[in-house]
């Protein structure tokens, strides 16, 4: 802590830090340390901290409890500050209180604070009550875990930040589950993860502890088509996937009895089309894969109480067998992007195909157990994984099992970005990452998986949009954090540098951006007041600005696109309401008319055309953000419920690349999204994995500080944690 003294671990009240760490009498209770071990700090900045707290709220009249009148003027106090500070008004309070007889008396307020959880040990608030009239806290070793709950509790930061500090002093295999466990950890950012990352590289000793194998415990079976692909699987993969499956059933479940339900006994799971793990009870009976172990596991499962099923539509499993390839060092990588709440925490192989995961779920730490096991029926006729002289290197190539990975990471968390597809890259701008509006720009490759640093824009800008025309790509208006934008940019691909070119009419933010027919549309918007009205259209030949129709309703944080000579706008909200309104804007007639509305009113929603369809993603209905997708068919002239997407999203990016719907970033309903994740268009589903042959390291390696991930480094994201 700065500017204060901690002099943490004294033994029988001595100073004497280092005996203690290195003492051989290292008991493994939950601190690991001597049990004659202290905990002692002293604040030297808790004094002028605490005046200066109470002379804020004394000149805010907060808790005030007397009034001092002198002449025409009153002064505002505290009666035990003031009294403590002088000897006439301790003297006048006192003999006031003395006068004051019966009901008379001033009542002293009791306020009850709860005794269950982070309270319930009454001697660790006291001790916390004692350090703020003394500056000072002392405690024995068993008081430690309690003291810290009840401090992040009662938001006492600088102290909890102190306790932390004590407990990483003297972490260890055989205590840091009962740590990682603690209520109020998950308040501590910098401490849970380096927890966590002590777990993760201890793992397979702390497998062995029995801490570890006193958890609940959850028995996962996957089953594999051929032994080829069982080898090819890694623990940190494997173990991501059956989070992801625990996540969704969770959701899609009575959270009351959920977890009671997995329990009961053994899953069975398979690799869907759509890269995520089913129950085998859904298989399909007749399919290649519906094998007597999968028969005898449905017949199982009809005679147990399990949780609910979970299938998506039309996953079966697929004819080939695929492997999902994921690198422990991406996991590091992205820990500053960890769902505290859903994560894995470690793995560890403990047999052959066997692997053992501690897991946190919704917050509760279990462990996984999980066995890859293979379909044994299904090896009546397998796959030859050595080919014959008379076979081809194509043929033995058919054979080899589908390798994938997960969608590379942008470099941070975002939302209300500039989202569009530039030479058949997915180019991302500025956007809003939780504390500030930003001006980077990076750039996705498909083919290779890789995002790449692109020349950042001359003002940061957020909640804004992009289009690109004639190779140039127009970032138009929005926010810089303080004040809304009339500003626009464009990036110039001969110059490689962004430019200035003629502002818009009107400054401002969450406006909906497209390109048609040549020329660039600005939509509606938000002005610091209202939803705005006002339409505009860029010539880039007189680059120059001229207004058209306005909307008939004003509107912003609206999906905005271009379909068959038209310009749509989908939802958004006036000044308060979400809108499930849909407007079109044909430049023949220089006219809006409204056409059907959409199911569920939305705003933050991204809007994009493909395979001749409208699809709105995501957004947020006003209460929370939203995973749902609609599609429009302007042949039906009829919304329907499109695939949903597997994070909820709202102020999310949207781009067309390739034969792909990309969601890019957006906001969770808990944090800033870093993660992607496209529309599967022969699946009509979403996904955040990629064949290998899109994952494949190009000729010429980017440098290291502008790759975010390659198939080397193939990553999976929570989606909230993401």
């Amino acid at each position: 802590m700065e500017h204060s003294r901690t002099n943490g671990f004294l033994p029988n009240g001595h100073n004497n830090i280092d005996k203690v760490a290195a003492g051989k009498n290292m008991s493994p209770d939950l601190n690991g340390c001597d049990t004659g071990a202290m905990f002692v700090m002293e604040d030297e900045d808790h004094q002028t901290v605490l005046l200066n707290s109470l002379n804020m709220m004394r000149k805010s009249r907060t808790f005030c409890d007397v009034i001092l009148n002198v002449g025409n003027c009153e002064l505002h106090g505290h009666r035990a500050v003031l009294a403590s500070s002088s000897r006439f008004l301790m003297e006048m309070f006192s003999t006031d209180d003395e006068e004051k007889k019966g009901s008379q008396r001033e009542a002293i307020t009791t306020y009850a604070l709860n005794a269950t959880g982070p309270l319930s040990d009454c001697s660790a608030v006291e001790k916390l009550i004692e350090y703020t009239y003394t500056s000072r806290l002392e405690a024995n070793v068993y008081q430690v875990k309690s003291i810290f709950q009840a401090a992040c509790y009662l938001k006492m930061d600088r102290i909890a930040k102190e306790l932390a500090r004590f407990m990483l002093k003297y972490l260890n295999v055989d205590n840091c589950i009962e740590i990682r466990s603690l209520p109020c950890i998950s308040t501590n950012i910098s401490f849970i993860n380096q927890v966590n990352s002590f777990i993760s590289a201890h793992m397979k000793e702390i497998a062995e502890t029995s801490t570890f194998l006193s958890l609940p415990c959850i028995q996962i079976e996957i089953l594999s088509q051929t032994k080829q692909e069982m080898t090819l699987s890694t623990g940190d993969s494997v173990s991501q996937l059956v989070l992801d499956w625990i996540k969704r059933c969770y959701d899609e479940n009575e959270p009351a009895t959920f977890f009671n339900g997995l329990m009961e006994k053994t899953y069975m799971l398979y690799l869907a089309l759509d890269n995520i793990l089913q129950d085998c009870s859904e298989l399909p009976s007749g399919e290649l894969s519906d094998t007597e172990i999968v028969q005898d596991y449905k017949k199982l499962s009809k005679k147990t109480t399990s949780i609910p099923k979970t299938r998506r539509k039309g996953q079966i499993q697929p004819a080939k067998s695929r492997v999902l390839i994921c690198n422990r060092e991406m996991h590091e990588r992205r820990e500053s992007f960890i769902d505290s709440d859903w994560t894995i925490l470690g793995v560890t192989c403990v047999g052959e195909y066997t692997f053992s995961a501690l897991a946190s779920l919704k917050g509760q730490l279990c462990s996984l157990s999980i066995k890859l096991k293979l379909n044994i029926s299904m090896l009546s006729n397998p796959p030859s994984t050595q080919p014959s002289p008379l076979h081809s290197r194509a043929e033995s190539q058919e054979s080899l099992p589908d390798l994938y990975c997960a969608l590379a990471l942008m470099s941070s968390g975002k939302c209300a970005i500039g989202c569009a597809n530039f030479n058949n890259h997915l180019l991302v701008c500025g956007g809003y990452d939780r504390t500030e509006c930003i001006k980077n720009v990076e750039s996705y490759n498909p083919e290779q998986n890789v995002w790449e640093t692109f020349e950042p824009m001359c003002e940061a800008r957020g909640r804004f949009n992009i289009a690109v025309l004639n190779n140039m790509v127009y970032a138009v208006g929005g926010c810089n954090g303080t004040t809304e934008l009339s500003t626009v940019e464009c990036y110039d691909m001969i110059k490689k540098k962004w430019i200035p070119v003629t502002s818009l009419p009107l400054a401002r933010s969450n406006t909906g951006v497209c390109e048609l027919n040549g020329k660039i549309y600005c939509i509606g918007g938000w002005n610091g007041q209202v939803g705005i009205k006002q339409s505009d259209v860029y010539d880039p030949n007189t680059n120059k600005w001229t207004s058209i129709a306005p909307l008939q309703t004003g509107r912003n944080q609206a999906g905005v696109c271009a379909m068959n000579g038209k310009v749509y706008v989908v939802g958004g909200c006036d000044t308060w309401n979400c809108l499930n309104t849909v407007e079109c804007y044909d430049p023949e007639t220089n006219s809006w008319s409204f056409i059907k509305p959409i199911i569920t009113p939305r705003r933050g929603c991204g809007l994009a055309h493909i395979k001749g369809k409208l699809y709105v993603v995501g957004g947020s209905d006003g209460t929370q953000s939203l995973a749902t997708t609609e599609m429009y068919d302007p042949n039906e002239r009829m919304w329907i419920p499109g695939p949903k997407m597997i994070t909820p999203r709202a102020n999310v990016g949207v781009a067309v690349v390739g034969n792909r719907l990309y969601a890019v970033g957006g906001f969770s309903g808990k944090k800033f999204l870093n993660s992607i994740e496209f529309l599967d268009e022969s699946m009509d589903e979403w996904t955040r994995f990629s064949p290998r042959n899109n994952c494949s390291k190009s000729a010429s390696p980017l440098p290291t500080t502008d790759t975010v991930c390659n198939f080397n480094d193939c990553e999976f994201s929570n989606g909230v944690s993401d």
